[in-house]
């Protein structure tokens, strides 16, 4: 397979799952950016600042914009870090894990939608190769 075609179908893969983001937090007041840190957090339970930014490939001051707006939201809080006092940690409120827990309900089932042409061979297979992908970057 040519990379140029594997490329395009990248691309249209990342538009379907934008558009689908997008339609998941319309008529919610989350952006999708707010959403993708309730995930993570969600999944991690407790983060670094430092660390959420990179999980998210944004900047620590891009970042603080986004906590700034789920903590005036009351989703998530900061705790100040146990040895570093510099550092903080975020975590999810209990309305920040109704928020993740229906969130991450659509993601699996949209996962499953994503799959369900696939025999139990073939997802193995793209589940392995897309962990390899994700960890590269």
């Amino acid at each position: 397979m040519a990379v140029k075609e594997l490329a395009r179908k990248i691309v249209e893969f990342y538009e379907k799952l934008s558009s689908w983001e997008h339609e998941v937090v319309r008529g919610s007041d989350l952006t999708p950016s707010q959403m993708h840190a309730i995930e993570i957090i969600g999944h991690e339970k407790t983060l670094r600042m430092k660390e959420l930014a990179e999980k998210l490939g944004v900047t620590t001051g891009t970042l603080t914009v986004t906590v700034d707006r789920l903590e005036q939201k009351g989703l998530i809080e900061r705790q100040p870090h146990e040895t570093d006092r510099r550092s903080y940690r975020v975590i999810l409120t209990p309305s920040g894990k109704k928020y993740f827990a229906k969130h991450h309900e659509y993601h699996v089932k949209l996962t499953e939608e994503i799959v369900s042409a696939l025999t139990p061979e073939e997802l193995e297979c793209f589940n392995a190769v897309l962990g390899k992908v994700v960890k590269q970057f």
